[in-house]
């Protein structure tokens, strides 16, 4: 029985999720259903309309499994906004690292009370990997090489 349950909680897992860690600033997909409809009504699973998040990882609880999930804060018109996001769930579209942040602890509950200067973090250096189209070869003269002579 353990091993149906592992081979089906491991078909469920996403294959695309980026390294998300506590202090990445990140942006969150969410597929919602239309009004009135419950949460993951068929609006929900054609694709229908998405919702955006964006905010700091404050934690990620339950490991690598099907049950992880991520705390995501933002602070909108001065009102502190967490929203917990199971990372494994259909009903999320796309998960998108932002920014990364430099952090010490593994849960940042203390910027729920930092304000200013405390509530920042440091960044570390982050570059997306952006798909270059290949540039042609310019075609220079060919060098001949220096040849070296030993002096005695």
């Amino acid at each position: 029985m353990s091993k149906k349950l592992d081979s089906f909680n491991q078909s469920q897992l996403k294959k695309d999720l980026p390294d998300i860690r506590p202090g990445d600033t990140i942006r969150v997909h969410q597929k919602i259903s239309g009004q009135g409809a419950p949460a993951g009504g068929k609006e929900a699973k054609r694709g229908g309309k998405t919702q955006t998040f964006e905010g700091l990882v404050i934690a990620r609880k339950h490991g690598k499994g099907v049950s992880a999930t991520i705390t995501v804060r933002r602070v909108l018109q001065g009102i502190g906004v967490e929203r917990i996001f199971p990372i494994h769930s259909p009903v999320i579209a796309k998960i998108e690292v932002i920014k990364k942040g430099r952090v010490r602890r593994a849960k940042l509950y203390y910027l729920r009370s930092a304000k200013g200067k405390r509530a920042r973090l440091k960044r570390e250096e982050f570059a997306q990997a952006i798909a270059e189209t290949p540039k042609t070869e310019i075609e220079t003269p060919e060098e001949k090489p220096i040849e070296k002579t030993e002096q005695k």
